[in-house]
């Protein structure tokens, strides 16, 4: 008796949960490069989830940011571990995804982990090397102190369906910060696998709010969300980014954009060693006062 197929379709990752859209919809994803080949269904998101996952986000940002930076650090160290267990998978996703060779893939994942885990490395040392002691013409200590901005949306890379993912997603968190996440628009499959990592570590659920879909039908309702502190609008390349770094400034938002203007915007080399810029751009600075020699 001959099979039946079972074609898999994935769900969003919201608040740690995997729900439908509430649309209902999904869409078709196919391979990259050569004749192209069915690979799984994605759900559609629509506003409402892209609200939902907003409201996920806002619940998660307390217990997260309040965690002590060590803890930080060992929750998203596990998370490189979960990754490397489940190499194989995302190498050939990646491949499937990317329209690559396997050996080409299988580099893609190594330096995917390897940059999670770099950035983990940075959650006891940001406080150190972003912070400051400040001299002052007073019997005072002051100190400047980097804190989470909250919450930050994202547009995840279009063409770097893994790495690119990484770059964006771990320099966010890393510091306290929770984020709603845009998939890449035809490559979404290694961001719902990641988040399936994610359900199956220690990231407490909110943290990190995985949506699919169109990139131009959610990102508007995402920079223009009241309660979102900053957005990266790394994947919105070839789109009209600049209308929404406009609707991002109406609720005085942080902003990355990318690199170039209109149709000539590019993706970073996320290859490329990073610095802590991305890391940067998501922090405040607080203050502090204190007395001294009393």
């Amino acid at each position: 008796m001959a099979r039946v197929e079972v074609r898999k379709t994935y769900k969003l990752y919201i608040g740690g949960k995997f729900p439908r859209s509430e649309s209902g919809r999904s869409y078709e994803v196919t391979s990259q490069g050569g004749a192209p080949k069915f690979l799984a269904n994605a759900a559609w998101g629509s506003r409402k989830d892209i609200r939902d996952a907003v409201v996920a986000a806002r619940g998660a940002v307390k217990g997260w940011s309040a965690a002590t930076a060590y803890n930080r650090g060992q929750v998203l160290y596990r998370v490189g571990e979960v990754l490397e267990g489940r190499r194989e998978q995302f190498a050939a996703e990646v491949a499937a995804s990317e329209g690559i060779t396997k050996a080409q893939s299988a580099r893609i994942v190594d330096a995917a982990i390897d940059r999670w885990v770099w950035y983990a490395g940075w959650s006891d040392k940001l406080a150190q090397v972003l912070g400051n002691l400040n001299p002052v013409a007073g019997p005072y200590l002051d100190i400047s102190a980097p804190e989470p901005t909250g919450v930050v949306g994202v547009l995840a890379p279009q063409a770097s369906s893994l790495l690119g993912l990484v770059s964006v997603i771990a320099p966010a968190i890393v510091s306290g910060n929770t984020v709603v996440v845009i998939a890449s628009e035809d490559r979404p499959l290694p961001a719902v696998s990641l988040a399936e990592v994610l359900a199956t570590s220690d990231v407490p659920g909110g943290v990190v709010n995985i949506v699919t879909g169109r990139t131009a039908e959610l990102a508007p309702w995402l920079a223009g969300h009241a309660d979102v502190n900053a957005i990266d609008l790394a994947g919105a390349t070839g789109t009209t980014w600049a209308e929404w770094e406009a609707t991002a400034a109406q609720t005085l938002k942080r902003v990355v954009r990318p690199a170039g203007d209109g149709a000539d915007a590019v993706e970073p080399d996320w290859v490329e060693t990073p610095d802590l810029s991305r890391v940067r751009a998501f922090l405040e600075t607080k203050t502090v006062w204190h007395p001294k020699g009393l």
